[in-house]
């Protein structure tokens, strides 16, 4: 049959290559580019600390301005500092941009979110060791705009290395903060440290403060995902149906769900899971969505879960979805074949 889908402050006017180390440090907890700028006999904790009272000290211009000119040149840095002056902005706390996570190969955002990436001069601290959020002084006044859009170029080959030790750092300082207690979880899955992924996403769930059903939901797949991983099939399958209680609105747990019952073969109940995802059409426009729920992926395993239905000409309906989005792609073009011979007969 079908083969199986794999499953930018002061720096700019004198030096700008210390520039470019501090916007990676701010934006990406470059462990590398931290020893470099503050010395590599440095502790976690110093080096954190450091950069936090370091990164404080920015302006408003400082930071689009440098962020700009690292990542779209001068042009864009033109035209930031033109939206910022913009009498709009002058009377607002800080801005929501238009962040696109993930791409696709055409530079098209698969997921996409609105970033707090802009803040006035004054009045904001940057608070966590690891993903950095802004703390307001005063009474929040939020601008969103879509006139700066930011793309997310990950450098698959850079280390995560620092990640792990200051998450732990960030739940250590704040165990309350229930955002960190789920990156923390995630990480955890990251590392296939299923257990202490399971107990610190649970964890996450009986805070107070995990009121976000998008987050909560996230969670619960993750441990449906850890549970998977340790072969535990009816606990995986219990909490990715929480998942999708959780957040019926999102394609995420039904997605979740049949990446479990795919890998067991019950191709009939992937089947009704992938089509049950794709009647969800509202992109929600945060962070916590998979990739693959937005990509081709989807359509190529409803092409295999068909096949094996022996519904062959919608096996063929979604393996050509499949291909419009990835025409290139050679084991789609051999599962083609397949599907085609059989419709022949």
């Amino acid at each position: 049959g079908p083969a199986a889908a794999n499953t930018l402050w002061d720096g700019l006017h004198n030096d700008i290559k210390d520039l470019t180390n501090i916007v990676y440090l701010m934006s990406d907890n470059n462990l590398d580019l931290i020893t470099k700028t503050f010395g590599e006999t440095k502790t976690y904790t110093n080096i954190v600390n450091n950069l936090r009272e370091y990164r404080n000290h920015l302006t408003l211009e400082d930071i689009i301005l440098s962020f700009c000119f690292k990542t779209c040149g001068h042009r864009a840095s033109s035209l930031c500092a033109k939206i910022m002056r913009n009498e709009e902005y002058s009377t607002s706390s800080f801005s929501s941009v238009s962040y696109n996570w993930a791409l696709d190969k055409d530079n098209k955002p698969v997921v996409w979110f609105y970033g707090d990436k802009i803040h006035r001069r004054n009045g904001f601290t940057w608070i966590n060791p690891v993903h950095e959020v802004l703390k307001c002084d005063d009474d929040e006044k939020m601008l969103s705009t879509d006139k700066v859009i930011i793309n997310h170029y990950p450098d698959s080959k850079k280390s995560r290395s620092s990640y792990l030790p200051l998450l732990e750092l960030a739940t250590k300082e704040n165990p309350l903060n229930d955002r960190n207690m789920h990156y923390l979880g995630r990480e955890y899955m990251y590392y296939k440290r299923w257990n202490d992924a399971i107990d610190t996403l649970e964890k996450h769930l009986r805070l107070k403060s995990a009121t976000w059903l998008d987050e909560r939901c996230a969670s619960m797949r993750f441990i449906a995902r850890c549970y998977k991983n340790l072969n535990r099939i009816d606990e995986a399958i219990m909490w990715a149906d929480k998942a999708i209680k959780e957040a019926p609105y999102l394609r995420d747990g039904y997605m979740e769900k049949a990446l479990i019952t795919y890998d067991n073969k019950d191709f009939i109940n992937t089947e009704i899971l992938c089509k049950k995802a794709l009647k969800i059409n509202i992109k929600t426009g945060t962070y916590i969505n998979e990739v693959f729920t937005r990509d081709l992926y989807i359509y190529d395993i409803l092409s295999i879960t068909c096949f094996y239905n022996k519904k062959y000409r919608l096996a063929l309906i979604y393996i050509n979805k499949a291909l419009k989005l990835d025409p290139d792609n050679k084991r789609l073009i051999a599962n083609k074949k397949i599907i085609q011979s059989i419709n022949k007969k």
